[in-house]
């Protein structure tokens, strides 16, 4: 009852216009937005994150689940996509569909727009969001005490703040967050990130469902509130929705489904809006119409 009353349910999908019919199954589009909410300046400074305000998306990924199993599939930030007509909040605007990466909706029209850019792209209908920011990430991860990660090589991002030697360590929600976001060092740029999180995504899950931390109130409370103190959800999301949801990661973490990406024939499209990945027409076709 708790937990319900803290959700931030802020997202109308019902008000959106021409979406896609209901699918079979149940489709949750997952986010992790850079937003500052609930960093003291220091932390800001500590975390490397900047000191832009309002929020963008450093992070999606759909999970769906269904008769056939659960998939989890990370849209890169910089996905070639076409947006769909919109109204920017600011000015009151229209803008007429453009071809734009996936992030940019979300920078351009909040959760609203990048909800309707990802079903106009896929097809799919978006049953549920979810999206936490930079605070609530850091929280979780050091709630749980910590993630452990074995990293084959060093990793070393001036941006994010990423220092972290080879070999198998203990991540603090601090090192965690530089982590997920280094992507300059990464051979496949983008892609090699969306990999580095859906890695990290699976080591977490198996931490937070241990019994030394869901039997243990001093961790699981915590790790709630954590959570939920920069979540953003639908007008339908519930508390037992955020459940099934969690399920459903931990058991596709666990190996009881597929993590993949979107299969791309462009890394490194070159576009009026800077390099851009751009998916394989066919091959993503192929696998949302499955």
């Amino acid at each position: 009852m708790w937990g319900d009353t803290e959700l931030d349910q802020k997202v109308d999908l019902g008000a959106l216009p021409d979406r896609p019919a209901q699918g079979r199954g149940t489709n949750y589009l997952i986010v992790g937005s850079d937003s500052r909410a609930g960093l003291s300046e220091q932390a800001r400074k500590d975390l490397r994150t900047g000191s832009a305000e309002g929020r963008r998306t450093d992070s999606m990924m759909l999970l769906h689940t269904g008769a056939n199993g659960t998939t989890m599939l990370s849209l890169p930030r910089a996905l070639w996509v076409t947006l769909p007509p919109y109204v920017r909040p600011e000015t009151g605007r229209n803008h007429r569909a453009e071809p734009d990466k996936l992030n940019a909706a979300f920078s351009l029209g909040g959760p609203d727009l990048l909800v309707r850019a990802v079903e106009r792209n896929t097809g799919l209908r978006v049953d549920h969001y979810a999206e936490i920011g930079f605070a609530g990430f850091v929280g979780v991860v050091d709630a749980v005490g910590g993630v452990d990660l074995c990293l084959d090589r060093a990793v070393k991002d001036e941006k994010s703040g990423a220092d972290l030697p080879k070999g198998c360590q203990n991540l603090d929600g601090s090192q965690a967050l530089a982590f997920v976001r280094q992507r300059k060092q990464e051979a496949l740029g983008d892609l090699g990130r969306t990999r580095n999180q859906q890695r990290f995504l699976t080591a977490l899950a198996k931490k937070a469902v241990t019994p030394e931390t869901l039997l243990n109130p001093a961790k699981a409370l915590p790790t709630l509130g954590a959570g939920l103190d920069t979540l953003v959800v639908d007008k339908d999301t519930e508390l037992r929705d955020l459940v099934s949801l969690f399920q459903a990661m931990r058991g596709v973490t666990a190996g009881g489904g597929r993590q993949i990406n979107v299969p791309v024939s462009d890394p490194a499209l070159a576009t009026s809006k800077g390099s851009a990945v751009k998916w394989d027409d066919r091959q993503a076709r192929k696998l949302f119409a499955g």
